[in-house]
């Protein structure tokens, strides 16, 4: 092992090669897992937000807001339901955005939501007309007493401060009053209008887990009801499953090219050891010994390669402006990436163990004279 360690030290050019390749495919894992993290974040950040342990939609909807209705008869089922503590209606609509001093076609995309329960990080839900917005669309001009021009219609409603992470779909969030989710669906959506009283779902606070406090409502509601935790929620809406799954694919098959890069790349230079290896048997160094060493270099050039594709991945996001792509690093995703890489690196360099045991120390030293 300590043999293993000088030739890295004395010999590092012998490793360039990998070290280069290996930089870019932790680069690529890095970067698509941000990709992934930052559109999940993007498409749930609204259901994430919510403050109660359940959402819970009309039966039929198949957890489609768009869809869903909750008339106050089934709302007061679910308020009586075991466990239930507090109800919340909660209307969803999806709009462009005309921002002051844009260009007519320059348009937000935005998803107005009508709360009774105020969300994580809203401080209150606002007066009729206003809104908290995501301060996603600072990229787009909005401030601060900015009045937002929303739909065809051009409702017009005034932003009153900002929050995080509160996106749906990829569009940002602004939070309103039932009054003004109504009046701006009644004006731009006339085929969507929903009676007073009626919302097109729940949010729901209880006592115990969620799940059972689930299980509680749908039971309560004779099946009427679609109750999910927030988890759940947000893992329904279109499109989450099937980015998460396209994109561990994807992940899955890089960390397999990285496999046969480090398992080529140690397998030649198994073979330009060949001598040196049976040199080192014949003084007594046992296989497992040899190859402990091969797999310590694969390690070393991997952790190496990693450290250098984190911090161009960090200083990349760091450049990317706010509102173009959802690219989103965190440190488990850091870490879940270069475990994956050390995981390959110790694969690969397993490819070279039958060649190690295989090594005869006479026939080496001979063919080598």
């Amino acid at each position: 092992m300590k043999i293993a360690l000088r030739e890295l030290r004395r010999r590092p050019g012998r490793f360039a090669t990998a070290t280069v390749i290996l930089t870019l495919i932790a680069l690529l894992l890095l970067f698509l897992g941000g990709l992934l993290d930052g559109l999940i974040r993007n498409s749930t950040g609204a259901v994430r937000a919510q403050q109660g342990g359940v959402v819970v939609s009309s039966a039929a909807s198949q957890s489609s807001f768009l869809r869903s209705r909750i008339d106050p008869d089934l709302r007061a089922r679910v308020a009586a339901a075991p466990g239930v503590e507090e109800v919340g209606g909660l209307g969803i609509v999806q709009l462009g955005a005309r921002v002051p001093g844009n260009g007519p076609r320059d348009l937000a995309d935005v998803a107005l939501f009508g709360v009774e329960i105020a969300p994580r990080g809203v401080p209150n839900v606002p007066d009729t007309g206003e809104v908290w917005a995501d301060r996603i669309l600072e990229a787009d001009g909005v401030r601060v007493g900015t009045e937002l021009l929303l739909g065809p219609a051009r409702s017009p409603v005034v932003v009153v401060g900002f929050v995080e992470d509160t996106n749906y779909l990829g569009q940002a969030g602004l939070w309103g009053s039932p009054a003004t989710w109504r009046s701006v669906v009644a004006a731009n959506r006339p085929a969507e209008i929903v009676a007073d009283g009626v919302f097109q779902s729940l949010v729901v606070r209880g006592s115990g887990s969620p799940v059972d406090l689930a299980a509680a409502v749908d039971a309560a509601t004779g099946g009427a009801t679609l109750s999910l935790t927030i988890a759940d929620t947000a893992n329904a809406i279109p499109g989450v499953a099937e980015q998460r799954g396209t994109f561990n694919q994807i992940i899955g098959v890089t960390v397999a090219i990285a496999i046969v890069v480090i398992a080529l790349f140690f397998a030649l230079l198994t073979v330009e050891r060949v001598a040196l290896y049976g040199v080192l048997k014949a003084i007594g160094a046992r296989s497992r010994t040899i190859f402990a060493g091969l797999v310590v270099q694969a390690i070393v050039v991997t952790v190496i390669a990693s450290t250098v594709a984190t911090v161009v991945v960090l200083l990349l996001d760091a450049a990317i402006p706010p509102g173009s792509i959802p690219v989103t690093i965190t440190v488990p995703r850091i870490v879940s990436s270069v475990l994956s890489l050390l995981v390959a690196a110790v694969a690969g360099s397993a490819f070279s163990l039958r060649r190690v045991l295989r090594v005869d120390p006479a026939s080496a030293i001979g063919s080598s004279s």
